[in-house]
């Protein structure tokens, strides 16, 4: 068990709660839309607004990193502890777009709380679960009388998830050095519900494409050709048809090629979870569950690799019909990855069915997005224990684990810093991310703030690093 008394942090967090939640409501004040180019300098100004707040807090280093986009925010507090584990923090500034008339009850720049909750956009995705590691640290050096962290803690918030973090990868190549660490902590996650508390043990790459498919020059009479060419609609109606097999796994060869498998073990811990499959059904706003045979509904979305077609159209699409073979068409597609997969060999695969499959006549383009890499934490390790150990201190209950059926930059910073990826995150699914009405639980994030209070210390009690030399 961890030195940090759970009492002391619980009266440290209650006696500044009402300051953090003025804070926050500041920070969602700041309309930092990376998406919107005419929020450039509201994102500009959320970074510069972040680095004041954490060097207030106590780090000894806060600064904003520019990019070729939104610019990032990076912190350090070193812990003076030879033996200390680095701890990189990561989470993001950004917020999705957001305007009262999509449905917002009330203006998704001004905070409003209701009921214990706080409305606004950005308060649960992320800034809520960015700020929640300020109160935190300061818990914990309360609670155990230190001076720094007991962790080298270091921090990198990200200005352009919400867009993508088209530069992410290259920020963190080339700050390598600055940002090197033993464990990396993703604050942008959830849990199951408030009733169950849970850490999410990965997250699924992503690779999709767009495929344009061209045959005759100009749109040609149904009736004196039809038959007798190729037809790019048909042809795109073909390729997704071809997607998956009778069991409904993917049809692309090679694709399955280095996935790594669910032990026995990952399938228990999965169905220990209370997963009513009508309430699913209700948010998905679906009517039956559909997916690769021997596997349950939520190994199918969190722990298996996907082919799902997001578009197909091609010739005449107006009232009536017009009789016609049109001259193009097209597909979109999306490749949902898990760990052992390549996302460049399965865009190699993808490129190879798709020629094989259409006949001489039909021309076409493929056109890829880039590639978001799959991200597993393994079962056994230390952080990942310490984690849950915090948690299950600050929720008082058993924490379950999941994973996470969308994709993030995790994996970027795994395979760029060689260190393993942790998640600790408190949403819950009703806080709506991307939606209006965006919320967070203020119970929730205060035991956010405690699990962040215990995970420090519980770290360097329970992983030690050898000392170089």
């Amino acid at each position: 068990m961890s030195t940090t008394p759970d009492d002391a942090v619980r009266a440290y967090v209650e006696a500044h709660r009402a300051a953090f939640l003025d804070d926050l409501a500041a920070w969602l004040r700041i309309p930092s839309v990376s998406a919107d180019p005419g929020r450039a300098g509201d994102v500009r100004r959320s970074a510069q607004w972040l680095v004041d707040k954490l060097q207030a807090t106590g780090f000894v280093t806060a600064e904003v990193w520019e990019t070729a986009g939104a610019p990032a925010v990076f912190a350090e507090w070193p812990s003076g502890d030879p033996e200390a584990p680095t701890v990189l923090v990561y989470g993001h500034h950004d917020v999705q777009p957001a305007a009262l008339e999509d449905g917002w009850h009330s203006e998704p720049f001004e905070p409003r709380v209701h009921d214990g909750k706080l409305y606004a956009r950005g308060a649960a995705d992320d800034k809520g679960q960015v700020l929640f590691h300020t109160l935190g640290v300061r818990a914990h050096l309360a609670a155990t009388g230190r001076t720094a962290p007991a962790v080298n803690l270091k921090l990198l918030i990200e200005g352009e998830e919400e867009s993508g973090s088209p530069h992410f990868p290259d920020l963190v190549r080339s700050r390598a050095d600055r940002l090197r660490c033993d464990a990396v902590i993703v604050s942008d996650t959830g849990m199951w519900s408030a009733d169950t508390p849970t850490v999410c043990t990965g997250m699924r790459g992503l690779a999709d494409c767009q495929i344009d498919l061209y045959g005759p020059d100009q749109d040609i009479h149904s009736g004196s050709f039809g038959g007798a060419v190729p037809n790019p609609a048909m042809e795109a109606a073909r390729l997704a048809a071809g997607l998956h097999d009778a069991d409904l796994r993917v049809a692309i060869p090679g694709f399955y090629d280095g996935v790594v498998e669910l032990t026995d073990r990952e399938r228990e811990l999965f169905a220990e979870l209370p997963f009513d499959e009508a309430r699913w059904l209700r948010t998905a706003h679906s009517h039956a569950t559909l997916g690769e045979a021997g596997f349950t509904t939520l190994e199918r979305v969190w722990a298996r690799p996907t082919a799902e077609v997001n578009g197909i159209g091609g010739g005449y699409q107006g009232p009536g019909g017009k009789t016609i073979v049109p001259a193009s068409a097209q597909l979109k597609l999306s490749f949902r990855l898990v760990e052992g997969q390549d996302a460049e060999k399965i865009q190699q695969a993808v490129r190879e069915w798709v020629a094989k499959r259409l006949p001489a006549g039909i021309r076409h383009e493929i056109t890829f997005w880039g590639a978001t890499r799959p991200c597993l934490t393994p079962l056994d390790h230390p952080a990942l224990r310490s984690v849950v150990r915090a948690m299950g201190r600050a929720f008082d209950k058993p924490v379950r684990f999941t994973r996470e059926g969308g994709s993030g930059p995790a994996a970027d910073l795994r395979d760029v810093l060689g260190a393993p990826v942790l998640f600790l995150g408190i949403s819950v699914p009703s806080d709506g991310w991307h939606a209006p009405n965006e919320k967070v639980e203020l119970d929730l994030l205060m035991k956010g703030v405690e699990s962040a209070a215990y995970l420090w210390a519980d770290l360097a009690e329970h992983w030690k690093v050898p000392v170089a030399g």
